[in-house]
């Protein structure tokens, strides 16, 4: 056993540094899964950060954390609320891909069992340009409900313009 000791202690300080920090013990299948699921939220930070730039965002936002810690959906509209970007964990959450939402409002995912008030509430919030939290029924693609918890906020650019909305998602019971 000694002879691994050496190897173990590598093995160890290798995958700690990594983005991926199972390793592929019990199948190959599932640790594919797992890989796939990580580099399609790099790609997905990748490309918020373009957008972010594109968009000379005056707030850093901790996108790493956000998907990667915490496996949220993240939903990005312009200033009249039309869709410009999700995260493709959405399709996980709700069944849309992200290119069937882009240009939709997020009001899509609402329907008959949506309440009102918090409706309501968070489009309050939006028009005042404050931050929101809230709970709300949304509708999946295939009609059933899911508690969906949102933390929104808008995002300025360095001038002081509204230019974004960030929302950051994730299905609660």
């Amino acid at each position: 056993m000694e002879s691994t000791k050496f190897y173990d202690e590598a093995l160890c300080k290798f995958y700690g540094k990594l983005e991926i920090n199972s390793y592929p013990l019990s199948s190959l299948d599932i640790y594919a899964q797992h890989f796939n699921k990580v580099c399609k939220n790099l790609s997905d930070i990748k490309s918020l950060a373009t957008l972010a730039r594109q968009q000379d965002w005056n707030k850093g936002i901790s996108l790493r954390e956000e998907i990667l810690d915490k496996d949220h959906v993240v939903v990005v509209t312009d200033p009249k609320l039309n869709i410009v970007y999700a995260t493709q964990n959405i399709f996980s959450m709700n069944g849309y891909s992200p290119e069937e939402i882009i240009g939709n409002k997020p009001k899509m995912f609402q329907g008959e069992k949506t309440c009102q008030e918090t409706s309501k509430q968070i489009s309050a919030a939006i028009k005042q340009l404050l931050p929101f939290e809230a709970t709300i029924t949304n509708y999946r693609k295939n009609g059933s409900i899911y508690n969906c918890w949102i933390k929104g906020q808008p995002i300025f650019n360095r001038k002081g313009k509204v230019v974004n909305f960030i929302a950051f998602e994730k299905e609660v019971a």
